[in-house]
């Protein structure tokens, strides 16, 4: 069991990729020599060289092209899009193209792409480098969304992405990349189909995923000194969502508080809203609350940007409410 950081289990997992599959390489802005805008493949050039570790011109829409093409001619390309807010402009590679091949060819044509990306907000880096744009992605049919919390997560989940015969957008919440957490000596391909139970409770559901895990499960500790009882649920993946394990839990403590950085509006946190209102509504005890970003492109003051994306005393104050049958 090592400990290790968020960025080092990400690097450790696209190396491991390297070394078992010839066909892996990775694409990106920045990331040969110089190692990466946030130092995730600091070292990989040096031990893989040019050809498999690419620098791209600086165009979104080229590179993550070329990866597409490059998949369906057989390889596993990883491609790096330095940040969420630069991935808009390969929308239409993302959506048009890589979503889309295979629906369109009758299954003839598969694309199995893996789009990294840093996203969230909480470092100063202003609106145009610290939106979450995930919940947007997770609308789009043709492609896989996912969103590791832990170091478990990053490194595992890297490698059964690699293995999917379609696109995974496999969303780096910049917050985590200096966090620590322990990855076994075995560690392996973790199962992205299952939303995980982080903490156990039975007085209210909290549903996060990505960078608010950490925010919700220091909410929780706080509730729990207050004498609630929370159960946090680290959705993993935001496409498929895993209906059946927040559904479940929502059944069993009758409440729910849904954590999302996301703006509010049009958010994942209101599709996790109405599923659960579909499938438990007369399981529910009061109002589903959501905590979510203030409704402004991500401020750059620290002070500003801290009140605009949801904190632990946010989470706090949603869940007593739950806990009062309020809104």
């Amino acid at each position: 069991m090592a400990t290790i950081t968020y960025r080092e289990a990400v690097r450790q997992a696209i190396r491991t990729a390297m070394k078992d599959d010839e066909r892996v390489f990775m694409m990106g802005e920045d990331i040969g020599a110089y190692g990466g805008c946030f130092g995730v493949s600091m070292g990989l050039f040096e031990e893989f060289g040019p050809e498999r570790i690419r620098d791209t011109p600086l165009s979104e829409s080229a590179f993550v092209g070329a990866g597409i093409g490059a998949a369906l001619g057989g390889m596993r390309p990883i491609v790096e899009v330095m940040t969420v807010n630069f991935s808009l402009l390969a929308l239409d590679q993302i959506v048009n193209t890589a979503a889309s091949l295979s629906h369109m060819s009758g299954g003839q044509f598969n694309v199995p792409v893996v789009i990294r990306m840093t996203t969230g907000a909480g470092r100063q880096l202003a609106a145009q480098h610290s939106h979450s744009f995930d919940g947007w992605y997770a609308h789009i049919p043709g492609i896989r969304v996912v969103a590791p919390a832990t170091v478990e997560d990053a490194f595992g989940m890297l490698g059964t992405a690699l293995a999917d015969p379609d696109p995974v957008l496999f969303f780096e919440h910049g917050a985590l990349y200096n966090s620590k957490g322990e990855l076994p000596d075995d560690a392996g391909p973790v199962d992205i189909d299952k939303a995980a139970i982080r903490r156990a409770g039975k007085d209210l559901t909290l549903i996060t995923y990505g960078g608010t895990l950490p925010t919700t499960l220091a909410a929780a500790g706080e509730l729990a000194g207050r004498g609630i009882d929370a159960e946090v649920i680290d959705l993993r993946t935001l496409r498929p969502l895993d209906d059946a394990t927040f559904v479940d839990s929502v059944r069993r403590t009758h409440r729910a508080v849904v954590v999302d950085e996301g703006w509010r509006s049009g958010s994942i946190s209101a599709e996790i809203s109405a599923r659960i209102t579909e499938q438990a509504f007369y399981e529910l005890d009061a109002p589903i609350g959501r905590v979510c970003s203030k409704e402004v492109p991500t401020p750059y003051a620290r002070h500003m940007e801290q009140a605009a994306i949801p904190s632990a005393e946010d989470v706090v104050r949603a869940a007593e409410a739950a806990m009062r049958g309020e809104s």
